[in-house]
């Protein structure tokens, strides 16, 4: 069975971003909403960050503040396809994950779990939303 775009990244609308977790080298965002689902976006590639008409890239000094200036906000939107990549949409800002090749560190970009049915995704240059690159 083939992969929809944005099919379970949309899964993501009206759930509140509640915590962000930076491990080392990649980062984890936890969602929670009004479900037992409890997603959690692990990002091996870091996002840009776009908060209050204002966008952050992660070598930016305010960059990581700017992510956690996300926590509490509902994700209004999702966008999946390529030449964007992956977008996070909330009330005052946005996640976008779309990196070029020297940005790629590993295997995988991004990670979408944590929900109560078995369906995740894992995000991969050269294919999906990321076959440009």
């Amino acid at each position: 069975m083939s992969y929809e775009l944005n099919s379970l990244l949309s899964r993501l609308v009206g759930f509140e971003l509640y915590s962000v977790e930076f491990v080392a080298d990649y980062v984890q965002l936890r969602f929670q909403g009004a479900s037992d689902d409890m997603p959690v976006l692990t990002c091996d590639v870091l996002p840009a960050v776009t908060l209050s008409g204002r966008q952050f890239s992660p070598a930016e000094s305010g960059w990581a503040d700017a992510l956690r200036g996300l926590i509490f906000q509902k994700v209004t939107a999702t966008a999946e396809e390529t030449g964007i990549g992956i977008k996070v949409d909330f009330v005052s800002g946005s996640i976008q994950l779309h990196p070029t090749e020297d940005e790629l560190d590993g295997p995988e970009i991004a990670q979408l779990s944590g929900f109560k049915d078995p369906r995740f995704m894992v995000w991969r240059p050269g294919e999906d939303a990321f076959e440009d690159l």
